[in-house]
């Protein structure tokens, strides 16, 4: 049973590695329109493609990258021009950057809650798994009763990957959170084969 687990948690990182790109005008619109605080459709999608990650120097001297950084060095508390940054790290998949970006969005704006989701993209990407659900499990307390609508694929996920992190150390655990993983998404394959392992 443990094998089975793990070579399905390997299977589903493996199958879910890939590049989110956040719908930056829906972002930057409502960053603009609401201070960042009460956005709630700022949901990230995911490609099919998986971006090989550029050297330093090659991230070092994006012009988009630099002009945006030399942006927030004139107002550190740009919320627009940080979700840009982070977004264009994630882009040339600069993963380390684009978390201590999102981190900068967060403590900027701690109750927005794509910025911790993000966050754990970046780090799933980065391959820290620890952080990863950290971050995942900070998104989904952080996110309003009256975004669980706009949010339900987002919270799916979060709830799977904290579930499949959970499996060997807390069962218990991992059973709750793929029953609410199920509850925003009940067509997820890989959320119902864990639900059948953990309960069987």
């Amino acid at each position: 049973m443990e094998l089975l687990l793990n070579f399905n948690f390997n299977n589903f990182k493996m199958k879910n590695m890939k590049t989110i790109k956040i719908n930056t005008k829906q972002l930057l619109l409502a960053l603009v329109l609401t201070g960042g605080a009460g956005f709630i459709n700022a949901q990230t999608t995911v490609t099919d493609s998986v971006k090989a990650p550029l050297s330093n120097n090659q991230v070092k001297t994006n012009p988009m990258i630099e002009g945006l950084k030399k942006q927030i060095e004139a107002n550190p508390k740009d919320t627009e021009s940080l979700a840009k940054l982070a977004t264009a790290y994630q882009d040339v998949s600069d993963w380390n950057n684009a978390v201590d970006t999102w981190k900068k969005i967060s403590v900027l704006l701690p109750d927005w809650s794509p910025s911790y989701y993000s966050q754990a993209y970046a780090y799933q990407a980065a391959k820290d798994d620890a952080n990863a659900k950290i971050a995942y499990e900070k998104y989904v307390s952080t996110v309003k009763p009256e975004e669980v609508e706009a949010s339900k694929k987002n919270l799916a996920y979060a709830y799977l990957y904290i579930a499949f992190a959970e499996q060997k150390t807390n069962p218990d655990k991992a059973k709750e959170y793929i029953t609410k993983s199920l509850q925003y998404d009940p067509t997820n394959q890989d959320a119902k084969k864990l639900s059948e392992a953990l309960n069987s």
